[in-house]
Order: C-alpha cells, then structure tokens, then sequence
C-alpha cells in the first residue's frame, strides 16, 4: 500500500541515514517483458528464479526466498548447495565452505558490495555469520561481465535483501523456531527473526521507502572425529618382539576428538530508499552482523604409542591397497586392526592425555552503502561509497593433562603408561582401556583429580582486522541500433588486513614443575561421556577430567589465577622453581599489517540483433600493495631486537569479458561465455611475519611478499530449455585455464628411517625445514623437551598452466498444469542436477614423509623410493549431484533433497595442521538427506518442521589414496529446527 509521509518526516529519516557512509552497485532488473505467472510458496520462487536467470545477459543461477525470510534452508552454504556446479564443505556438519566449479577462490558480495571476511582470506564474508532469514535472493554469477568486480575463480556469490520501493504492500513478518541437535547435550537452541517493511508517496511528490530485518539466532552442534595413525613400519625381518612374517603397519597415534560448538549470531540488515522524481533514487544499505562462536571440545589422545611398535603384537591385520598415484603403483600391506598396547617396560608409554579446545571466534563486521542514480532520457547515471569491515578475535584458553596411572611406575617424566585396546574394523577407529590388564585404572581412578597433572597451557587473543572501502561510479547511454546500450564506469577500492598474534605458550614436561589436579581441583570437570551416541560403539574412553571448558572460555583469567596458584603450592612441594604462567603478549614476529589499493576502469557496450543478445567489453584494473612486518634478532647481550620490514609491489591486468546469448526458439537458449579473471593471494601468503607452534607437526609459514596474483581465462557454453512456465532442462560445458596458480611448497626436515628422530640441536636445520625453538619435542627426540627441526611452508605460483573443466546438467519441472488430470497429485515437482569436472596440469607436487617412503620402500621392492604427487585441487569431487522432491497443495508444502559428491582431497582431518603421509586426506564419497515441512493455518499463520542429516550421514577419510588406509572419522549429529512464522 502506498502511504503519505510528510515532508518533515523525510527528512529526520534522510539526516538519519546521511550520517553513516556507504555504497554497493545498482540492483539488477529483470527485463520487462518476462512473463509473469501467479503462483505462491515454492513454485513462486521457482518461476522468478528462473525467470531473472532467462533474461541475464550472461550465465547466472538465482534462488529466491519462497517467503520473507524462509529461504530453502537455513544455513546460506547449504542454500548454495541446490545450485549445480556448488558443493559445499562443513565442520561439524554445518555448512561453511562453498566451492563452485570446485575451487574455494570465490567472491561473496551482499547487494552488490564487497564483504570482507574474519580471517585472512579473500573469499568475504564466512556464511555461518548471515542469517538466511535476512536474504531474499542469491545470486551466483558464473560468466562475468566487463562491470562485475574481479577477483573470482569459480563464480561470484551476490546476496540480496529486499528493496523498499520494490514493495507493492506492506511487508511485516515474524517467526520463531527452536533447534535441536542430536548429539548436543544443551536442549533446544532459539531462532527469531521479524522483518518489516513499508513505502510511501510523499506530498511532495515521489516515493520513499524503508525495509528492517533482524535475526538472533543460537546453534550447538557437536560432531565426534576419532582417528588412528598407522603411518611407520614393522618389518618381517626387523627382529622385533612384534615382528611378523610378513611387513605390517602398527598402532603409532590413536585420539577421540569430541569438537563441540556453540554460536550466538545477531543480523541486521536496512535498506532506505528515496525516489523525490521519477528519474531519481538515492539509496542507503546497512548490514550488521555479530558472530560469537565459542568451541568447548575436548580430546583423549594416547600419545607415545609408537615407542610400543616393536612389542605391542597385533591381534588381527586387514590388508591396506594403497592404489597408484600419480602412476606409481604403491603396492599393499597389512595393517594392524585389532589388539592390545601394554604399558612399556619400566612405566613410561603409551600415555593418556586429556585436552581441552576453546579456540572461539568473536567477530563484528558491518558493511554500508549510500548512493543514488539518475535516469535521463538516454543517459543513466550511478554513484556510490561503501565501507566493508570485519573486527575478529579469537580468544583460546586450551590446556592438557596427563594421566598419572596409580598402578603403574613414576619416574622424573609427568607422564607414565596406561594399556590401550584398539578395534579398527567395520570403520569405527575405537580405542579404549584395556580393562584385561593387569595395570588398567578404574574409572574411580580416572576421575581422580590426584592422578592428573597440568602439561600443557595454551592462550591466545589474536585480533584481525580487515577493512575495504569503495567508490564507483557507473554510466549507461542508450541506442537505439545493434548497440543498444554503452556500459562504463570507475571503481577504486582501498583494503586492508592487520593481524596481531596475542599468545603465550607454556609446557610442562617434569614431574617436579607439574601441579596435580588436586590442586586446582575446582577448575575440573568430568569429561563428556556420550562418545558413542553417534554410532552405539561400545568401546571407547568415557570417563576422564578437563579444565573446565566452558569456564576456560568464559573466564580466563580467573582459570589462570588458579592454575599459578597452584603451580606455587606445587614449588612449594617439589621444591621446583617453576615461574608462574604469563598472561598472552603480542608476539611481535608474527604481526603483519597489508594494504592494497586498487582502481579500475571498465566499458561494456550490450547488444541486441535478431535472436542474438548479449555483451563485451575489457575491464582495466592497477593495484599497488604494501606489505608491513616484523623482523626478530637476537643481538650480543641476547635481547630480541624488532626492526619493521616494509615490502611493496604493483601489478595492472586487462580482462577482456564476452557473454552471448542466442534465443534460437521460443523458449531455447544457448549461450556462450569467455571471459578472464584475476585471484589474489590471502593476505597472510603475502606477509613477511613468521608464526611458531608448540606443535612439532605444525609447518612454519614463510610468507611471500612477492606472490602474482592467479589469472584466469574462462570459457562457457550452455543450451536452456524452458519446456514449461516454471520448468527447465540445461546442459553446459565449461573450461577454465588457470596460470599462477597459488600452490604450496613444503619442505620436511629429516627423520631417522630407524627411529623417526629429527634434529633438535639447532639453530639450523642442515637436511630441511626449520628450527622451531618451542615446539614440543614429542616422538622426534630421545628426551623430552622443546626445539625441534620442524616443516616449513611456503604459498608460491605454479609454473604450469592447470585446467578444469566440466559438465553440467539440470532438471526442474512440476505437476501443476495437470490438476484436472491428477488432482492432489498435481502438487509434486522435482529438481535434480548432476556435475562432472576434472582438473589436470601443473607442476607443484606433494611429497611423502620419510616413514611413508620407508613403507613403500618395502611395498613396492625399490629401497629408495620417494614418493610424490602432484597436488590436487582441494575440495574438488569429479562427480556430484542433488535430487529435490517437493509438494505443494491446500497450503502443504514438504521438501526433501538428497545430495551426493564424489570423494575429494580435503585439509580438514581433525586435529592436526600436518598432512598425513605427506599428501592431503581423501574424503570418501558421502550423500545427506535433508528435509522440510509446513502448513499454512491460514494466510497469516504458518507452522513447520526442518531437518538436516536426516540418516546421520559418517564422514570417512582415507590416508594416501582413496579407499586405502582409513585413519579419520566423522560422526555428525542430526539437526532438526521446529517453528512458527507469522505474517501481516
């Protein structure tokens, strides 16, 4: 409905809103002569989907709330995720990683602005921090055009909120729903979400207009990840006691990690609009998000069992293929499946150790906009500013304890042996006591806070700032020839990335220096006990002590008081001198502060001729960059010495932009694509800063301030069918060449064949990698301790061109035009795509550590093997598809997809930031069901039901190959949202 608002009204709303900057690119149009069909709900969505994507003057997929606020799913990823040629990746089962055309080198904007992320990656904005209630449309753009912001491999992601003078009533809405997670111990989490949403004519003529959307949102989801590392050797003629007839991998690493995770998410988004004539609009866009992630995990690990390889004697083996790669046939070997791990002779392995993870993530981001256009008779005019800024920390307060066994020897060393049993089959990576033998704890003593002892204390306050600011202007002149419109304009953007690392680092390794948990006993809390509620597993370690998790996160510094006290009451036993625990401090080596301009100029000239419409142009762009760090120096009185380290560099690209489109029937069209696009590196590839862990596994980053940005040529083709008002068949074929591409070069420090020990003398490390003077020794030493040769990594340019190509193909169609035909049946619809792509090329490669070349030295027969392979595009799956089923009838509506992909190379294996046997994991092939039902009470009132992971879908990873070594597991919980949503 159209309203008065007076004059004086207007302009308290305009002072309002002149007060913050901002800007984004004008909302795109549908051309006028698409046929508009009235339906409702699900197929109302469907129809102006694919009525925007019929009239685009390039390749786009679009999807469209089928209500205010109720997009097809509740997670924005997971939205994504029904487009064809996106797959996404999640952590603990939700959504968080979207890959289109198989890379994650994408851009994500939310009406037309560029969003910057929490961390330092290029991608923008993370979709667990937008509400899907806020979003009215997604738009993935996968052809650009000359005016679309480079910066894109796979596609641009555009998120749009409802406009206020598009409004034909007013717009109010409101819905509540509750969360329930199957693997949660917390009980029901709460969504809200209102929008509202009005325009007016103004006395004075023309219109003004205003839509608000608000969302709070809660999620706790759990997911249980156990691995087993089986990655060294026993050979048959090794003259061990464990020693077979035949070769075999033993038990080296066993862990149950239990990840939970608990967000609080607030959005808001508004959007002002003011038309004073009919040729002028002046706009202003705010987005406010507030994302509070705290984890509250926990991990039981039983560390030190590889020192037991030689006499722990397996009970049962499995046969391990480990395939071709890169076509060297790896031969196959037995594998320890079932069997016991003794305490070592004289009490010191395999130890049991407790860890608690509260690595959380506070982040505020908002992006504005402010800007206007004026139509004249030929000419269209555009401008605007915006600013896209996302403030993060990332508090940590993560400890370990050891278990001191009662009924086992203690010696100097704070840790001593506890008897694991493990039972691999059927893919259930379980471990648990060894209840059969002789020196097993009780649960009693398990949960005995004088059996525990403090090893490790890990804090962290890292900050990271990212910022973009943006100005452009944009022109359209308009003819009436072949050219029907000259697209041009002027974009420049200034954006920047800080981030300082706010650590402390502490580990105990003698009995002497480490308090008892006896001693700060109010800090410790059972353990959670429901390890095996995902798959009824019966062997696994339930009861065992923690720092408290939640208290560790929402109150460090008190933990921090306790854990110093307790460290004096400890010297004060011992006669230790331990020094109290630091509070975290910048750690200055790691800071680095990155700033890049840029300016671009873009012409466009858009064609119509016949059936034939379409556009080219060349978009120019410049970018200066300056990086800033830290270099650290000891100098002769051994004081550190900070001097500041200031890189600069400059690089302009021309990208040429081709988009045809052929309307060769009435409702045929094919249309063609070639364009080229450039990636630049994450910020933390460019930095001269370096980072340690306490981690011996953890490679060191070495920046490169000299990286090239990717460049990109792509190539598309694809025939549409519209056979129906709201139905489609669609087959494309695309090809992308990819040069610079962002690789990594790792290079490992030695490790002994016989005893796995790399060097821990330093400062230098002779045979590769680099001296890390605090990270904990571990295995790779005969004695405990910290400095240790560990890996490092660097991001550099392949020198070889790599491709990808792929098919894509999609369905849609419904029942409706047969009511008379079938009646109630007439409700049903379907979706399905299906997407093939490979990758080839390259010269980058992984190599395989020195214990795997060890094993496949004796798998293959060649004594010295090294094994390498070229590294793969993360998270790629050759073969994907979804399959929607919907009914809609006498205000019913139900949903349910089911998505498959292939197996892929993943870097999300658990707790470690090391690859495993030197190459990626391969997440086997995996398909989840999800599902939605509601009913329309009357026009107003509507209830309903959400499911996700209906079948509790397991996550499996494979080491070296897929289908080879199972070493990591993921049970993911099922997750099922219930509401109500009210509209007027």
């Amino acid at each position: 409905m159209k309203h008065k608002l007076s004059s004086v009204t207007l302009a308290i709303l305009s002072a309002t809103a002149l007060n913050v900057a901002s800007a984004q690119e004008t909302e795109k149009q549908v051309a006028d002569d698409v046929e508009i069909i009235e339906v409702s709900g699900i197929r109302q969505s469907l129809t102006n989907a694919l009525a925007e994507k019929r009239s685009a003057d390039s390749l786009v997929e679009v999807i469209q709330a089928v209500d205010i606020g109720k997009m097809p799913d509740q997670n924005l990823a997971e939205v994504l995720e029904n487009i064809t040629g996106v797959q996404i990746t999640r952590e603990a089962g939700v959504g968080t990683g979207v890959q289109i055309r198989g890379t994650n080198a994408n851009r994500t904007e939310i009406n037309g602005v560029s969003t910057v992320g929490s961390g330092s990656g290029r991608t923008g904005i993370s979709f667990e921090d937008v509400s899907a209630s806020m979003i009215s449309a997604v738009e993935v753009i996968k052809s650009p055009q000359a005016k679309t912001i480079e910066g894109s491999v796979g596609g641009t992601i555009n998120l749009r909120t409802i406009r206020p003078l598009q409004l034909d009533d007013t717009l109010g809405s409101f819905r509540i729903q509750g969360e329930d997670s199957s693997l949660s111990t917390d009980g029901i989490k709460p969504r809200v979400s209102a929008a509202w949403g009005d325009n007016w004519e103004l006395d004075s003529g023309g219109e003004f207009g205003v839509v608000l959307s608000a969302s709070y949102a809660e999620q706790d989801v759990t997911a249980f990840r156990p691995r087993a590392d089986r990655d060294n050797v026993v050979a048959a003629d090794s003259g061990a006691a464990s020693a077979q007839s035949f070769d075999f991998l033993p038990i080296q690493f066993l862990i149950q990690d239990y990840d939970n995770y608990e967000s609080e998410t607030m959005n808001f988004a508004g959007s002002l609009e003011w038309a004073p004539t009919s040729n002028t609009k002046f706009f202003f866009d705010a987005v406010v998000n507030d994302q509070d992630r705290r984890q509250e995990s926990s991990r039981v690990q039983a560390s030190g069992v590889s020192d037991l390889r030689n006499v722990s004697v397996p009970t049962e083996f499995e046969y391990v293929n480990f395939g071709v790669l890169d076509g060297q046939d790896l031969g196959s070997i037995k594998a320890a499946l079932k069997g016991v791990i003794p305490v070592e002779d004289g009490g010191g392995d395999a130890n049991l150790r407790f860890s608690s993870d509260t690595n959380s993530r506070q982040t505020d981001s908002q992006i504005f906009r402010l800007g206007g256009e004026w139509q004249g008779d030929n000419l269209l005019f555009s401008v605007e500013a915006s600013t896209s800024r996302s403030n993060s920390t990332t508090p940590s307060f993560n400890t370990t304890l050891n278990f001191i066994n009662p009924n086992v020897a203690v010696n100097d060393s704070n840790e001593n042996g506890t008897p694991f049993e493990y039972d691999l089959s059927g893919g259930a990576l379980a471990f648990g006591i060894a209840q059969s033998e002789a020196n097993a704890p009780t649960s009693a003593q398990l949960l005995d806070p004088a059996n525990v002892v403090l090893r490790d204390v890990n804090q962290g306050r890292d900050t990271t700032e990212n910022q973009e600011d943006a100005f452009r202007a944009d022109f359209t002149y308009y003819f009436d020839e072949l050219i029907r419109s000259v697209d041009f304009g002027y974009r420049y953007n200034k954006s920047s990335s800080t981030s300082d690392q706010i650590r402390d680092n502490v580990g105990l390794r003698s009995m002497a220096e480490s308090p008892t948990g006896d001693l700060f006993a109010e800090l410790l809390v059972a353990g959670p006990d429901n390890f095996n509620a995902a798959d009824g597993r019966s062997l696994f370690i339930k009861d065992f002590l923690l720092v408290n998790p939640e208290l560790a996160g929402s109150n460090p510094d008190y933990v921090l008081d306790v854990l110093n006290d307790a460290i004096v009451a400890n010297n004060a036993i011992t006669g230790s001198d331990r020094a109290p625990i630091s509070s975290p401090t910048s750690q200055v080596s790691a800071f680095f502060d990155i700033e890049e301009t840029t300016h671009a100029l873009y012409a466009q000239a858009n064609f119509e001729y016949e059936m034939f419409r379409g556009n080219f142009g060349v978009r120019y762009l410049q970018t200066d960059i300056t990086s800033t760090g830290n270099s650290v120096t000891i100098d002769s009185n051994g004081d550190q010495v900070v001097s500041q380290i200031v890189s600069e560099a400059d690089y302009d690209f021309l990208l040429p932009r081709i988009n045809i489109i052929a309307d060769v029937a009435e409702d045929v069209i094919v249309r063609l694509g070639w364009s080229k696009d450039i990636r630049r590196p994450d910020y933390d590839d460019l930095s001269t800063s370096v980072s340690y862990s306490t981690s011996p596994n953890t490679a060191v980053a070495i920046g490169n301030p000299g990286l090239e940005p990717e460049e990109v040529t792509s190539f598309d083709i694809s025939t549409e069918w519209y056979f129906a008002p709201s139905a489609l068949v669609s087959v494309g074929y695309f090809h992308k060449k990819r040069e610079d591409l962002h690789v990594t070069k790792q290079v490992d420090p030695y490790e002994d064949p016989a005893t796995g020990y790399r060097d821990t003398a330093g400062p230098q490390c002779e045979d590769g990698g680099v001296f890390n003077p605090i990270a904990d020794i571990n295995v790779f030493g005969p004695e405990p301790g910290v400095g240790v040769c560990v890996p490092t990594q660097t991001t550099v340019n392949d020198s070889d061109t790599r491709t990808q190509q792929g098919i894509e193909l999609a369905f849609q169609y419904d029942l409706s035009s047969f009511e008379n035909d079938l009646g109630w049946a007439s409700g049903f619809g379907v979706m399905a795509n299906y997407t093939y792509q490979e990758s080839s090329g390259g010269e980058a490669i992984d190599n395989a550590i020195s214990r795997a070349n060890a094993v496949f030295a004796l798998t293959t027969g060649i004594s010295d093997i090294e094994v390498s392979a070229k590294q793969p595009l993360i998270d790629l799956s050759e073969n994907a598809y979804n399959f929607t089923l919907y009914y809609e009838k006498y205000g019913f509506s139900a949903r349910a997809r089911y998505t498959w992909r292939e197996g892929y190379r993943s870097e999300d294996f658990g707790s470690t930031s090391s690859y495993p046997w030197g190459f990626p994991v391969v997440q086997e092939d995996r398909g989840q069901l999800n599902a939605s039902v509601s009913y329309d009470v009357n026009d107003q009132l509507n209830i309903g039901v959400e499911a996700v992971n209906l079948t509790e879908s397991e996550v499996s990873q494979s080491c070296v190959n897929g289908g080879s070594l199972l070493c990591y597991q993921g049970l993911t919980d099922r997750r099922i949202t219930f509401g109500v949503s009210y509209r007027f």
